[in-house]
């Protein structure tokens, strides 16, 4: 069918009514508007990373500099703060730039949380967010200057040719797991934390954000202690969009321990995890920062000692499925991950312990 685009306009009261617009320039509200579904489409801790950042590219200008961080930044200022941050060898040692009357500054006023050079995805993950604020105000971006995209690929080869890993937080696999579900009572806190690691580990490792924003209306119970939960929103599904593989089932202890929590509860609709004040009084939804706190006091505890958070139980679970000889398909589908090298990944050491593989040599012949 053609439409005549000539003949399809509007009256010229309707013109008087509502002033037309420049198609080749965004009007100031619509720019706010873009801006504002921008930001309530990143995750929460999305954009508290970004503004974390920012802060600290600020604070870091402001000493170096002393003059306030305005846009576009200079060039040689991202160089100058990738060799602030990021350690080189040198006949002495590892050093960086960053001077220790500045470094003190910043801890000093909570910029960074000790002295010394971060760890340099700390480093990437700035020069990232002071990109990502260029592109957004639509200014030139020093960050794609190839002296910049040089020195970051060229120092990065040269923490991996000194063997400086990536950190990664530890796994929380079956026996530690174990070990902190023992230190959660019959209390209304104790059943809620149960039921909240239970929930997280036993679904795939759900991340602390998703923890949080679990609501009762996507649990359906299926038995008195089965349910299946639909997971609407996640990393990998921001859109909202239903997929099958979005519906995680909660059976065995993890059913056990859901039941008698929204029996103790009482709750009905709304968050799922709550605060639990003094009085046994059900408060706020829990936070994604109060769910990690949960799983570092349940650790401690339990007397688990290592550098544990809430992401632990995420590699926690592909870890001890891999331990388990899972099937790869079935783990990815628990876990959401769409990559195999993704979730491949995630598998540490204590799973290649028990591969058969790597006994080869002490192997029976068959």
């Amino acid at each position: 069918m053609k439409i005549d685009l000539a003949k399809t306009s509007v009256t010229e009261v309707s013109l008087k009514r509502h002033p037309l617009l420049d198609p080749a320039k965004l009007s100031e509200m619509a720019e706010d508007a873009a801006r504002a579904l921008l930001r309530e489409g990143e995750s929460a801790n999305t954009l508290a990373a970004y503004r974390s950042a920012l802060r600290y590219w600020a604070a870091w200008f402001a000493a170096r500099y002393g003059q306030p961080l305005r846009l576009p930044v200079p060039v040689p200022a991202v160089i100058q703060f990738i060799v602030d941050h990021a350690e080189r060898t040198t006949p002495t040692g590892l050093v960086s730039q960053l001077p220790a009357a500045v470094d003190r500054l910043l801890v000093d006023q909570g910029y960074k949380g000790k002295l010394g050079a971060p760890a340099f995805s700390t480093v990437v993950h700035r020069i990232a967010v002071l990109s990502k604020t260029h592109q957004l105000a639509h200014q030139v971006n020093p960050c794609g200057d190839a002296l910049v995209r040089e020195l970051l690929a060229k120092t990065r080869r040269a923490y991996a040719k000194r063997g400086a890993l990536p950190r990664k937080q530890r796994a929380l696999s079956k026996e530690p797991f174990q070990a902190m579900l023992a230190t959660c009572d019959d209390s209304l806190r104790g059943r809620r934390d149960r039921a909240l690691l239970l929930f997280a580990w036993a679904t795939g490792g759900r991340r602390r954000s998703e923890v949080a924003a679990a609501t009762v209306e996507n649990l359906r119970r299926v038995e008195p202690a089965v349910f299946l939960y639909v997971l609407t929103h996640s990393k990998i599904n921001q859109a909202g969009a239903e997929r099958p593989q979005d519906t995680k089932p909660l059976v065995g202890s993890a059913g056990e321990a859901m039941q008698a929590w929204l029996a103790a509860s009482g709750i009905t609709s709304g968050a799922l995890f709550r605060r639990v004040r003094k009085g046994g009084h059900l408060g706020e939804t829990l936070s994604a920062a109060a769910v990690r706190g949960i799983v570092k006091e349940r650790c401690a505890l339990a007397g688990v000692e290592g550098d544990f958070s809430a992401h632990s139980l995420r590699s926690g679970f592909v870890t001890e499925a891999g331990r388990q000889n899972m099937p790869l398909a079935e783990t990815m589908a628990m876990t959401g991950h769409q990559s195999v090298a993704s979730v491949v990944g995630y598998f540490r050491a204590e799973a290649a312990l028990s591969s058969r593989i790597a006994s080869l040599l002490d192997a029976p012949e068959m």
